[in-house]
C-alpha cells in the first residue's frame, strides 16, 4: 500500500483504488434509455490518471487552474482527481452560463482551458475571444443527451480519446492538503460572482462528514443537484463515498422523476434545496406518495410551513442543514428541534445574531448572522479579491449576509438574504406561507414569491409578485380565489407572472433578477390583483 495523506482528493481515491478497486461507488443515469454510466474506484483512478497525463501534455502545472463545464458526469469526478494529482486547481462552471458572466468567470479564474460538454460548447466558443488566456478546450461527447451538439472540428481535443489511451501514471505533484483544489464561484445575484478558494483538506475532509450528516451502513444517497454546486460534493458526494456508500446521480434535477428514481435504485436519502421543495410539493398527489425507499431529506430551507405536510405525505425524515461555501460552520436539525430552526450553535464555535452596527440583538429579533470559531482565525479567500476576503471576515467574524433570528432555547431560524426582504404594507412577508398555498394549485407546477417596488411609492415597501409556471388550464382569478381564502390580506400577491420557467441556479435556486428584469404591471403574463 502506498503512505497517503487522506486530506488530499487524489490520496483519497488511490487509496480507494488500492483497497476497494472493484466496489461500484457512482452511478450516473442518463436522461435516455441508454445503459447508466458506473464507475468503480479503480476506474475512477485509472480514468483520472490519463486526464492528468492529457492536462500534463496542455501545460497545465501546480498552481494552474482550469474549467469544468459539465453536467452530473463520471469524469466531473474523474476530473476532480487529475485537478489534486496536478496540484492545479478546477472551475467549475454551471453549463447553462453564458455570455459576459462565463467570460468573466473564465478570465477571473485565469483558467488555462475548459473541459466542456457538446451541449455548452458553443456557449464557449461565442466567448472565446474576450478570454485571451483559455488555450485548449476538451469536448465530452454526450450522444443521447436531448441537447447533444455533433463537433467536427480537430480545434478541440476529445474526451473519448483520452479515455481510449493507455493508462500512464501520472506521479502525485501536490504535497500540502491547503494547496487550492477548486475555486467556486458565488451566483452573483447582487453582483459580479466571486470564486471561493477551497483547499484539497476541504474537500477531501468531507470525505469524513458521514456520520455527522446521518448517513448509516446500507444508505444509497441520490442527488439531481449540479457537481458544479458545493452541496452535491460536500453534502453528497464525498460523504457517501467516504463510508464506502454507493451513490446515484441524475444528469439534472428532475422534479416529476424524483420518486421514481429513488424507487427504481432503492435510494434512502436525497437533499434538498429551498428552491427545490415547492417545485416537488405542487407535483399533483399520487397514491403511493408514501410508497418510497427514502427515509431521510437533508434539507437546507425547508419552508416551516409545509414541513410538516412535506414528511408526512412521503414518508420520510427531514434533516435540516445551514451551511455556505463561503461560510464557516455546519448547523442541523436532526429533528429533535422545532419546525423551521436550521439547528442550534455548532460544537467548538460561535454565532451571534447582530444588527447593523455590529450589536448583537435581543433572542428574537432578526439580525445578521455571524461566526468564527473558538480557536484559531476564520478565513474566507475569494480568488483575486482581498478587499472582499476582508469585508467578509471583518473584526474575525464571517458575515453571513443573511438574516436569522434566535429563539430563547438557542434555536436558529433563517429569515431572509440580507437586502431581500419582502416589506408588504407595514408587515414583513414570508415567501413560504404564499408559496405553500400556490403550490397546492391544480393548475401551478412551480412558483416563486419575491417583492419589487411598490407601486406606492413607499420608502422601503414592496408589493408581492408571484412567478408561477402553470398548466394550460391556468385562470387567474381561480388563483387569487385560492390565495384570498388561504392567506391573510397582507399576504395575497400584488401581481402573478406566468413564466415558462422559473430560472435557476446549479443549486436550484431561484434567479430573481432575471424575473425582475421582465416584470412590469401591464407586461404580457402579468396579471394584477
Amino acid at each position: 500500500m502506498t503512505e497517503l495523506n487522506p486530506l488530499i482528493l487524489a490520496d483519497f481515491f488511490l487509496g480507494k483504488a488500492e483497497s476497494k478497486p472493484d466496489f461500484e461507488v457512482l452511478t450516473f443515469t442518463t436522461s435516455d434509455d441508454r445503459a447508466d454510466e458506473i464507475r468503480t474506484f479503480a476506474q475512477i483512478w485509472e480514468n483520472s490518471q490519463k486526464l492528468s497525463s492529457a492536462l500534463v501534455e496542455q501545460g497545465i502545472a501546480p498552481g494552474d487552474s482550469f474549467a469544468v463545464m459539465l453536467r452530473n458526469h463520471p469524469e466531473f469526478v474523474e476530473t476532480m482527481a487529475a485537478a489534486s494529482t496536478l496540484g492545479a486547481a478546477f472551475v467549475p462552471i454551471d453549463p447553462r452560463t453564458r455570455g459576459e458572466k462565463l467570460a468573466y468567470t473564465l478570465n477571473n479564474s485565469e483558467s488555462k482551458g475548459i473541459i466542456c460538454a457538446d451541449y455548452c460548447i458553443q456557449q464557449v466558443i461565442e466567448i472565446r475571444d474576450k478570454v485571451p488566456g483559455l488555450e485548449w478546450i476538451i469536448s465530452l461527447d454526450s450522444t443521447g443527451e436531448a441537447d447533444a451538439k455533433t463537433l467536427d472540428s480537430d480545434e478541440y481535443l476529445k474526451m473519448a480519446e483520452i479515455m481510449a489511451a493507455p493508462v500512464t501514471t501520472v506521479d502525485r505533484r501536490v504535497t500540502d492538503p491547503n494547496q487550492p483544489l477548486q475555486i467556486i464561484y458565488t451566483s452573483g445575484t447582487t453582483g459580479d460572482p466571486k470564486g471561493v478558494s477551497i483547499p484539497n483538506a476541504r474537500l477531501a475532509g468531507g470525505t469524513m462528514l458521514g456520520p455527522l450528516l446521518q448517513f448509516i451502513p446500507g444508505d444509497k444517497p441520490y442527488t439531481g443537484l449540479s457537481l458544479t454546486h458545493g452541496n452535491a460534493q460536500s453534502l453528497t458526494m464525498f460523504p457517501a463515498i467516504g463510508m464506502d456508500l454507493p451513490v446515484v446521480f441524475s444528469r439534472k434535477f428532475t422534479k416529476s422523476r424524483l420518486w421514481d428514481i429513488t424507487r427504481k435504485y432503492n435510494c434512502t436519502v436525497f437533499n434538498l434545496l429551498g428552491g427545490m421543495t415547492s417545485a416537488i410539493y405542487s407535483e399533483p398527489q399520487k397514491p403511493n406518495d408514501n410508497d418510497n425507499p427514502v427515509r431521510m431529506v437533508l434539507s437546507a430551507g425547508m419552508p416551516a410551513v409545509i414541513w410538516e405536510k412535506f414528511a408526512e405525505r412521503f414518508n420520510l425524515k427531514i434533516v435540516e442543514l445551514y451551511a455556505a461555501v463561503d461560510g464557516y460552520g455546519l448547523f442541523m436539525n436532526t429533528g429533535d428541534g422545532p419546525v423551521g430552526s436550521f439547528g442550534q450553535m455548532p460544537p467548538e464555535s460561535e454565532f451571534q445574531i447582530v444588527d447593523d452596527e455590529g450589536n448583537e440583538v435581543p433572542h428574537g429579533e432578526m439580525g445578521e448572522l455571524i461566526g468564527r470559531p473558538l480557536e484559531g482565525e476564520v478565513e474566507v479567500e475569494y480568488y483575486k479579491n482581498k478587499e472582499a476576503s476582508k469585508k467578509k471576515t471583518a473584526g474575525g467574524w464571517v458575515r453571513t449576509g443573511d438574516v436569522c433570528h434566535r429563539d430563547d432555547a438557542g434555536w436558529f431560524y433563517f429569515d431572509y438574504r440580507k437586502g431581500g426582504g419582502i416589506r408588504h404594507n407595514g408587515d414583513f412577508i414570508n415567501p413560504g406561507f404564499v408559496e405553500r398555498a400556490l403550490a397546492e394549485h391544480p393548475s401551478i407546477n412551480d412558483v416563486y414569491v419575491y417583492g419589487v417596488p411598490a407601486a406606492s411609492g413607499a420608502p422601503g415597501e414592496k408589493d408581492v409578485v408571484a412567478a408561477i409556471v402553470t398548466t394550460a388550464d391556468f385562470n387567474a382569478e381561480s388563483v387569487f380565489d385560492l390565495c384570498k381564502k388561504e392567506l391573510e390580506a397582507n399576504f395575497i400577491p400584488s401581481y402573478l407572472q406566468v413564466v415558462s420557467e422559473i430560472p435557476k441556479t446549479a443549486s436550484e435556486k431561484p434567479q430573481e433578477r432575471f424575473l425582475v428584469e421582465k416584470f412590469a404591471p401591464d407586461a404580457e403574463g402579468v396579471f394584477p390583483i
